[in-house]
């Protein structure tokens, strides 16, 4: 029976030491990345949230959960990226098809109705390409409010996950410094070996 208590507890023991030693390797690590970002990051980032990102980092599941946000982030880009070239390329093949009706009409048009003809061509050219701006600031004002409400997902996601240092913020000067924070931390999250 000794034997077995013997060596369980020898194996507990070297489990333990190999655990505090990937911990300050992961902590170091931090440190070492710490020292690229911003200071004011850095003041944010104190000795004791490494320590606790990097006890975060040891059994592998946060690295899961980044990846599963990357992943989800990307799809997400690329998805809106799509939406944004669609409605470009609708919105180029509206031009084109109304500059082929304007030529069409003006080489129909007697020489005499030709300037009213170009101004009331040029006026509607005028409305489409205010349409075309105007829809271009709501697809870009619906991409910046998905890629945001990503950005609490994740932050949610990460704090739910017990991730020191994560949280749920909306304003405007702590979202920089969280967003840099965040990008910073998959970036780190993605170089550090486990």
């Amino acid at each position: 029976m000794e034997r077995f208590g013997g060596s369980g507890y020898e194996v507990a023991t070297a489990e333990l030491s190999r655990q505090q030693e990937r911990h300050y390797r992961l902590l170091s690590e931090l440190q070492e990345l710490v020292k690229a970002l911003p200071s004011s990051c850095q003041q944010r980032l104190s000795y004791t949230t490494l320590s606790d990102l990097a006890l975060a980092l040891l059994d592998g599941t946060v690295f899961e959960i980044v990846q599963g946000l990357l992943e989800i982030q990307h799809l997400t880009e690329k998805n809106l990226y799509s939406q944004r070239l669609k409605l470009h390329s609708e919105h180029r093949g509206l031009k084109q098809e109304l500059f082929h009706r304007h030529k069409e009409a003006q080489q129909c048009c007697r020489p005499h109705n030709l300037p009213l003809l170009r101004a009331a061509q040029q006026r509607e050219m005028e409305a489409v390409e205010q349409r075309i701006r105007e829809e271009q600031r709501m697809m870009d004002e619906k991409i910046v409010l998905e890629l945001d409400q990503k950005v609490i997902d994740q932050q949610s996601t990460l704090e739910k996950a017990g991730v020191s240092g994560f949280y749920i913020t909306t304003n405007p000067q702590l979202m920089g410094a969280v967003l840099s924070a965040d990008q910073e931390w998959k970036t780190a999250a993605s170089k550090i070996s486990l």
